[in-house]
């Protein structure tokens, strides 16, 4: 999958990012159908995950969360039902959906997301949403 950040500077010649956690350097960038397209001061897998770390990252603006931070929190449907936990986050068409460790897709949407507690690692959902019952 396929998630390249907006920052411009993450793929600017002498970055520093992290290839499967170790860290390399952006050797050349230039962007080719809108994507970017960077060599490495070394060798790199094809399909190996590159990363920044979380310390470069801007703080979220209010109401806003990284894809990192909603993975592993608990699911619960309005009135207690607990839905299970975050696999994953996939950016979707419309809008990025949660993935929970079940199976069941979640719209990331105000309608459905009521409240994102990082500090309590819960994730309260609008009833309704959800397959599993």
């Amino acid at each position: 999958m396929e998630q390249a950040s907006e920052d411009e500077a993450r793929f600017a010649v002498g970055a520093t990012l992290y290839v499967d956690g170790a860290q390399a350097e952006v050797a050349a960038s230039k962007r080719s159908r809108g994507r970017p397209v960077i060599r490495l001061d070394r060798e790199a897998p094809r399909g190996a995950e590159l990363t920044v770390p979380r310390t470069t990252l801007p703080p979220a603006e209010e109401g806003e969360f990284y894809a990192f931070e909603l993975v592993g929190l608990e699911v619960e449907e309005e009135g207690g039902r607990a839905l299970g936990k975050v696999a994953a986050v996939q950016p979707g068409v419309a809008n990025d959906v949660l993935e929970l460790e079940s199976g069941d897709l979640l719209p990331l949407v105000d309608a459905c997301v009521l409240q994102v507690d990082l500090g309590n690692r819960r994730i309260l959902v609008a009833q309704g949403f959800s397959d599993s019952r």
